[in-house]
């Protein structure tokens, strides 16, 4: 099993969004940068714990817990010219940009961005790093760990 963090712009993707879907579930679509998408083309596992964060919205953050809950399939938006994410290169027989689906399993209180910082087991959190602005990130088991006991005590 692995852990990930996975950033959503809640004006777009929310944990209450999803909370309130059939299933709880999500295709994480949308993701345009080739590293995060062979992390869910090559890397992500059905089972996978998620750290679901809210990223560019007024408190950033770890907004709730989630799983992946199907492998990589090829990204429907990026053949759909009416969506932002379409790509004109992309065909149905050589598509380029894949999505796992995500479940929600629970909101958490929101642990934003400043408290992860400030937390020393969080230091070398590829999320905290200078200038990491990919959208998926892998979450080491301590980090992990560390980060739930911070949910917990909030």
């Amino acid at each position: 099993m692995a852990f990930w963090l996975m950033k959503s712009e809640p004006s777009e993707v929310s944990i209450d969004d999803v909370l309130h879907r059939p299933g709880q579930r999500v295709d994480w679509f949308g993701v345009r940068n080739y590293q995060a998408r062979n992390y869910m083309m090559r890397d992500m596992q059905v089972g996978d714990g998620v750290l679901f964060y809210h990223s560019s919205c007024p408190q950033p953050g770890v907004a709730g817990l989630a799983e992946v809950s199907r492998r990589a399939i090829p990204d429907e938006t990026q053949f759909d010219a009416q969506s932002p994410y379409y790509d004109p290169k992309a065909t149905r027989e050589r598509p380029r940009w894949y999505n796992v689906e995500v479940r929600a399993v629970k909101k958490t209180p929101l642990l934003s961005l400043g408290a992860l910082r400030s937390e020393p087991a969080l230091q070398d959190m590829r999320l905290l790093a200078r200038g990491n602005r990919l959208s998926i990130t892998p979450v080491t088991p301590a980090e992990w760990n560390a980060i739930l006991e911070l949910i917990n005590a909030a």
